[in-house]
């Protein structure tokens, strides 16, 4: 490999560059975007009627899930995020790199997710087909551009991420209360829908996609070093943004229950948000919704571009990953931008809505039940933390996974076929690798 040194290979961190309300920014900037834009409709078709649920019941397991990393964001703020959670847990060795890329790929993912909504919201203001190349295309574009606004530095990023999360959270809530209150602010899930056939499975396989919309929150551990007084900020970020996202969520749901039938949210599923509109706002409802869905995919993909960067120039500075200049100038920090970038386009051209979110599920399950473990085995003393409550992460994790997996294999097998030819791609490179550079695997 080549000297780094001589490419500048420092990642410029800026020490106290984000203030706790820029980083809360970010979380609901990656949180409030595709999650309930686009996942309302898949959820709703797992989850039945009661898919407003889902969005409660996935709080609550998101919530057992982020005690662990509060408690490791107090301890070890840093740069690195998961990646330095996950090492100082495992050590610099097989199970910290796997568990870090499974992370960097589910976030690559949901950037991928992002920018397809973007697409797929965007074209409903002009007469293109569903599933038109056009869709992926703005998808693209999006990504093209938060590439260039990263590369910026981080107040414009920081700037640009709460002036965004602003805009979208008031009108999102905007949206979810005139909603309820065309229909009397009736909280009957059940009242809009002809059938519920949901059973307990899919409720849970629902949940498994609804924790994806909660998932953001990790990207405010890989700007630990960033952020001003991290040691107790970093946990204050997490929890807010949470508590944000969980309100939220619930409202929005309730209002596109309250005012679209089961059958009709599953049919707009991908863009069930504007058909849900229509009622609140008439024909104007529609242009709300693709303006608001805009706005929130923008800052969605550049608050998580940020962070997941980061994360993957920490792992190539810890050794842990190889890393390739291709001729390009500047830090490893932006050829990490490109390579993101890169790989989040790809997804977006070859993978629809549906399965890029399965995906981006799986791969985030497995790499949190990976660090709920490596904390209740060898961390938990040194961070304070309760057993219980580890223990308690680990056994919800893996019934949603199990579910999930169940679900999609007799759905969508092609979902499982994708998730397991990556983990093994992730496994075998990983072992070839850190072989080739001496490091011990069964560390």
């Amino acid at each position: 490999m080549k000297n780094h040194q001589q490419h500048n290979a420092s990642s410029e961190y800026k020490k106290n560059s984000l203030t706790l309300i820029g980083a809360v920014s970010m979380g609901t900037g990656v949180m409030i975007g595709a999650g309930i834009l686009a996942l309302t409709g898949q959820i709703a078709e797992l989850a039945g009627s009661l898919f407003p649920l889902a969005f409660l019941a996935a709080a609550i397991v998101t919530g057992f899930s982020a005690y662990s990393y509060v408690k490791l964001s107090n301890a070890y703020p840093s740069a690195g995020g998961i990646a330095m959670f996950l090492q100082k847990a495992y050590g610099k060795g097989m199970m910290t790199a796997v568990g870090a890329l499974l992370m960097y790929f589910s976030m690559v993912i949901n950037q991928s997710l992002v920018a397809k909504t973007f697409g797929t919201y965007s074209i409903q203001l002009f007469d293109i087909q569903a599933g038109s190349w056009i869709t992926s295309a703005l998808a693209v574009g999006l990504l093209i551009f938060a590439f260039l606004l990263n590369i910026s530095g981080n107040r414009a990023i920081g700037f640009f991420s709460l002036l965004m999360a602003f805009i979208k959270i008031g009108g999102i809530l905007l949206f979810a209360l005139g909603g309820l209150w065309i229909t009397g602010f009736s909280l009957d899930m059940g009242a809009s829908s002809a059938t519920n056939s949901s059973d307990l499975g899919g409720f849970i396989a629902a949940m498994a996609l609804a924790i994806l919309a909660y998932k953001g929150f990790t990207t405010i551990t890989n700007s630990g070093s960033e952020i001003i007084d991290p040691h107790r900020n970093v946990g204050r970020a997490i929890i807010i943004s949470i508590a944000i996202c969980v309100v939220v969520y619930i409202l929005v749901a309730l209002a596109v229950s309250a005012n679209l039938s089961l059958p009709d949210i599953i049919a707009a599923k991908d863009f069930a948000l504007a058909e849900a509109a229509r009622p609140v706002m008439g024909d104007y409802g529609l242009w709300f919704t693709v303006i608001l869905a805009i706005v929130a995919t923008t800052s969605g993909v550049i608050a998580s571009i940020f962070a997941v960067s980061r994360m993957l120039a920490m792992l190539t500075e810890m050794g842990l990953v190889p890393h390739r200049h291709f001729g390009m100038p500047g830090t490893i920090q932006n050829h990490t931008l490109v390579y993101t970038i890169v790989f989040a386009m790809l997804l977006t051209l070859f993978f629809d809505l549906s399965r890029i979110a399965s995906l981006g599920a799986i791969f985030y399950l497995l790499m949190d039940i990976a660090v709920q473990w490596g904390v209740f085995r060898h961390l938990r003393k040194d961070i304070n933390a309760h057993a219980g409550i580890l223990l308690t992460a680990i056994l919800l994790d893996v019934i949603v996974l199990a579910v999930f997996l169940q679900v999609k294999a007799s759905t969508d097998m092609m979902v499982i076929y994708a998730a397991v030819a990556g983990i093994l791609i992730v496994f075998i490179g990983e072992r070839y690798f850190l072989n080739q550079v001496g490091l011990n695997l069964s560390e």
